[in-house]
């Protein structure tokens, strides 16, 4: 700070020398002040000057010095960092190369195990196709055994008549249930998704209105499980008094005679129980159909039927369709709605197909139409019914006496709907 000062007052009086004048005193300021501040003035400049310069570069040298510290503390954990990250890599490696093991290893756990599934599945194939040919080898030696015998014939009527013994092994019945029940299940569930509408595409050909032919339907699979059922309890009866005579051995009476059932399911004359099927029908109220239709144009469907039922009573238990009952609540576990259905209707205005049960348990979930006002409908149409057939009593009834046969009359005289 004394430099500038001394500085800036030289300056000053070196432009006061300069100007010329009559004051007092100007030539001792030009020729001692002067050139001893001037003197003064340049030696303190130049200490000054010394210092800042020795200054600096004592500065610079401990810059210097600190920044050779700090490259060489870069340089050593650099070369840490490489170090660690090759390490790092190699482990990676390693990890990445057992990763690749495992995966294979996991890869052959997982097809060997489908192998083995394969393997199991086509086991149990086996074991079905095996008891089915097992089956139908019997059906095929009892055939020949007939054929062989001097009077084999099969039952044509209702009435009583004697059985042809033939040979049997006890307990085929038994053995062969398990094969049995899931064949039988799956024949009726290919009624119902290809035979049903084969029979709906014949009736529709003759009846206009769906509801009519769905209800006919439905009629003709729960009569035909009626019908088989009654037809099943006589022909055990027969079979049973037929085989009491001379029954000996381990085996009991009631388990020969299912075996004999089940080897001789032949017998069965369904014919007859297609009659009473289509008799049934005739007379049933809830159905109706024009004069030109006659329910016998089913007849196969339901012949199909009564065998499908007739060989589902000679399982261990013995299955059968569902109660169905218009205006009813419907039921998640017993049915499923058609497509045509009111969804938020809680009661069932009419049924599609029956369901399949075994002891109460729903084994083959049936169909069902819900619509909102079903129980009302349902009244409505039963008291319709009931004017329609007390006009004409005498009529229905005569109608019915001179038709004994399942073929359907076209006389106006049957019930009208």
């Amino acid at each position: 700070m004394t430099s500038v000062i001394q500085g800036q007052l030289f300056t000053i009086l070196n432009e006061t020398s300069r100007e010329s004048g009559h004051y007092a005193g100007v030539d001792t300021i030009k020729t001692r002040l002067l050139p001893w501040l001037g003197t003064w003035f340049s030696h303190a400049t130049s200490g000054r000057l010394f210092e800042t310069g020795l200054f600096l570069n004592q500065d610079s040298t401990e810059t210097e010095r600190k920044l050779r510290q700090l490259a060489t503390s870069q340089t050593l954990q650099l070369q840490d960092l490489q170090e660690e990250l090759t390490s790092t890599r190699l482990e990676l490696n390693h990890v990445q190369q057992d990763l690749k093991a495992s995966r294979a290893q996991e890869e052959d756990s997982l097809r060997r195990l489908d192998h083995l599934n394969d393997c199991e599945q086509q086991i149990e194939r086996l074991r079905d196709e095996l008891s089915i040919l097992d089956a139908q080898k019997s059906v095929l030696q009892s055939r020949i055994a007939r054929s062989r015998s001097p009077s084999p014939r099969r039952i044509r009527s209702r009435s009583p008549s004697p059985l042809p013994l033939r040979s049997c092994s006890p307990g085929r019945a038994r053995s062969t249930n398990a094969s049995r029940h899931a064949f039988l299940v799956a024949r009726f569930g290919d009624i119902y998704s290809k035979d049903r509408f084969d029979a709906e595409r014949i009736l529709r050909t003759y009846i206009s209105d769906m509801e009519m032919v769905q209800r006919i339907i439905y009629t003709a699979a729960v009569e035909s499980f009626h019908a088989a059922k009654m037809a099943y309890r006589q022909f055990k009866m027969r079979v049973r008094k037929t085989l009491s005579i001379g029954h000996s051995g381990p085996e009991s009476l009631e388990d020969t005679v299912m075996d004999y059932i089940v080897r001789h399911e032949d017998l069965y004359d369904v014919q007859a129980s297609v009659n009473e099927v289509i008799r049934s029908m005739n007379i049933n109220p809830k159905i109706s159909s024009t004069p030109e239709c006659d329910f016998a144009v089913i007849s196969s469907f339901i012949r199909e039927l009564c065998r499908v039922a007739f060989s589902m009573q000679t399982l261990t238990p013995p299955l059968d369709v569902a109660f169905g009952m218009d205006g009813e609540f419907f039921s998640e576990t017993k049915y499923h709605r058609s497509v045509d259905s009111d969804y938020t209707a809680a009661l069932v205005a009419y049924h599609v197909w029956p369901a399949l049960m075994e002891n109460d348990v729903v084994i083959v979930k049936g169909e069902a139409v819900t619509k909102r006002g079903a129980l009302w409908s349902h009244r409505s149409r039963s008291r319709s019914q009931n004017r329609s057939r007390s006009v004409s009593p005498l009529l229905s009834h005569l109608s019915r006496s001179r038709s004994p046969s399942p073929q359907r009359s076209g006389s106006p005289s049957r019930w009208q709907y």
